[in-house]
Order: C-alpha cells, then structure tokens, then sequence
C-alpha cells in the first residue's frame, strides 16, 4: 500500500480509522529545529471543525513522540508521532461489512486487498488519517515560516452558497485575515449561510460538498521544473491524496475556457521597479515555475459519501441487491475541515520543491 510521499522531505503515514493507534514518520527534517506545540495543537483543533456542523466523534488526537526530538530539538533522524485512538465504536460496522457504502473505498480496497482491509470506518481510507497529515504539515509550515514563506485557505463555496470575490492585491493581508479564522471566508454573513445549509443537509440526512481555495505567499522563491515535475503536477499529487478531494485547479482554472487570451493573459508591467504581473490568472506559476507572483488554487471536495438517507447497493457476501442507510457518526460536510488537511498538503509539497530546488540543508540556520 502507498502510505508514502516525498522525494527529500518524505513523509509516511500508518494506522487504521478503528484500529489501536494512528501516526506519521517524517523523513528530511532539519536538526535543531524547536516545534511550536501551541500551533501544532490549533491546526489539529481546528482539523476536527465545529461542534455544531462536524462529527459527534471527539478525539483528542494527544499525540507521542516516539523518535527524532531530544532536548527540544529535532535531531535531524526520522520524527515519529503516534496518536491512540480513544473514541471507537465497531458495533455500526460489522452489522454492514458486507454491504458496499456508495462513494466509498469499499469495492475498490475489497478488490485491491481480496477482502482482508479493516473495514472499521473505512480503515486505512478513512478520514481519521488525516490527523497524521495535519501533524507533519504543521512541521512543514514551521520550516516554510524560516524563510518567510506563509499560506492559508477559505472556504470558497458550500453547495449553492458562494463567498464574496477575494481583493488579492494585499496576499500578507489576506492570509494573516483567512489563518486568524476557524471557518475562513470573506463575508461573515456568507459563512453564516454555509453553516445554515450544512445543518439542514444534516437534519434532511444528506451531505454537501465544496470548494477550498488556498493562497501562498512564495516570497519571491523560484520552484519547479517544466512538464513532469511542474508546480502543478507535485501540488495536484499531494492534494489528490486526500481523501474527497475531486478537482483541483490554478489561477482562474476552468474559467479560462471561457476567456480570450487578451482577457486570460496575465500583462507585465514594472512596478517599484520591480517585475510585476497586473492580474494572477495563471495562480502564480508558468511553464510549471513559480513567478513570485501568489500561488492560488481551489480544491473541489465531494459531498460526504456517509448518509443515511437509504440507498442502492450490494450485499458481496450473498450478490443480492440491497438498500443500505448509513449508521454512525459523521460530517454532513467536510470541507470546512478538509481546509486544514489541504493546508498541510501545500505546506508539505512546499517543502519537498524548496528541498529539491535548494537543497537538502536549504531549512537550516543561517
């Protein structure tokens, strides 16, 4: 199974959704590094969302170290974090193991593995793993912060109910504003709307899906390589690795489609002497390299595939065809909390490019 990712900053993860335990071992960490706890502890808060929208399911997510930090520092081997697993509840599952969930990796993990997966809360597949991302993107976005690299996310669109358009001409103002928030958007009575629609698709027994947008202040740094190893392409592996994300896309995306190349083009002009582009419709990257201009792209996240509005499906054991209605505890939506994974994929890919880009020791002191 792929649980690894990463050229020089190699991260892999372990653990099943139900099983004793979860964790991740981060390969490539700088040594003497001293981890910001406080804000390791906010993004694995923050990753698990509001109470009023998101699982009954509370996991603490209390974390050990087992490897690679001593004397508060990083010692530059691997960094190992396990986190238990406290708030389990099987009863749910082996009453339908049998019975393939739509839109989950039921079918497709039961061919991959000839039915030995943990079938517990989707296993390995499940959500829950997300928490080990959240920690080693957390490291990830400290090192980045050493050379003044920032980044943060709003939710952009919940179902039908769309934020106000973003001025993007201050990229420090906007992520300091978008990080300072739990649930980040533009207008207050926006998100207020999306908190509305996400309670009623609960209380209806439905999900919702939604789109991130994520921006990144590259301070000026030169990353990526033409075609194979473009921004793009080592961006869009990451984030494609969490689970429910659908669609990712640069800049204006799909909305270039739409446009004239007069419209489309991003025009230089010098600006306090330096080279500055008048619009970011390419997201901040040409030819797969970063401008220096900002890095914006949205992420499409598919509707909770959980419900328990019943629906069509399969018995494996018995090859009859079945209703199923979804018991357990789930998000109505989880993008507001795939914000904070999505986040933690950008800060680790980040780091992987700059590496590749710099060097291995490019994140030490100076």
């Amino acid at each position: 199974m792929s649980s690894t990712i990463g050229n020089l900053f190699k991260v892999s993860v372990f653990g099943e959704s139900h099983g004793k335990s979860i964790g991740v071992t981060i390969s490539g960490v700088p040594s003497g590094i001293t981890i910001d706890f406080e804000e390791l502890d906010l993004l694995l808060e923050r990753r698990r969302g509001l109470k009023e929208i998101s699982t009954s399911r509370r996991e603490k997510d209390q974390y050990k170290i087992v490897s690679g930090y001593f004397n508060n520092k990083t010692t530059g081997t691997p960094l190992t974090f396990i986190i238990d697993n406290l708030d389990v509840d099987d009863s749910v599952y082996d009453e339908t193991k049998d019975l393939l969930r739509p839109g989950h990796a039921d079918y497709t993990a039961y061919l991959k593995y000839q039915g030995n997966q943990d079938y517990r809360g989707g296993g390995h597949f499940s959500g829950r793993i997300t928490t080990s991302l959240v920690i080693a993107g957390a490291i990830a976005k400290q090192l980045l912060k050493i050379k003044g690299i920032t980044l943060a996310s709003r939710v952009k669109q919940i179902y039908d109910v769309k934020d106000d358009e973003v001025n993007s001409n201050d990229i420090k103002k906007i992520i300091k504003d978008f990080s300072l928030q739990e649930f980040p958007t533009v207008s207050s009575l926006k998100k207020e709307e999306m908190i509305k629609r996400i309670k009623e698709a609960r209380n209806s027994l439905d999900s919702l899906g939604g789109i991130i947008e994520t921006y990144v202040d590259i301070n000026s740094f030169v990353i990526g390589d033409p075609l194979f190893d473009s921004v793009e392409s080592k961006l869009s592996s990451y984030l494609f690795s969490i689970g429910g994300i659908k669609g990712v896309s640069f800049g204006r995306g799909f909305e270039l489609a739409s446009l004239k190349g007069s419209e489309a083009n991003d025009a230089y002009q010098i600006i306090d002497g330096k080279i500055k582009t008048l619009t970011n419709n390419n997201g901040g990257i040409n030819g797969g390299i970063t401008s220096g201009e900002p890095i914006i792209f949205s992420s499409v996240v598919k509707p909770t595939p959980s419900i328990s509005l019943k629906q069509q499906t399969v018995n494996m054991k018995t090859l009859e065809n079945v209703s199923l209605s979804i018991k357990g505890r789930h998000d109505p939506c989880i993008a507001p909390r795939a914000l904070y994974v999505i986040n933690a994929m950008t800060s680790l890919a980040l780091v992987d490019l700059l590496m590749e880009e710099y060097g291995k020791r490019f994140f030490d002191g100076d």
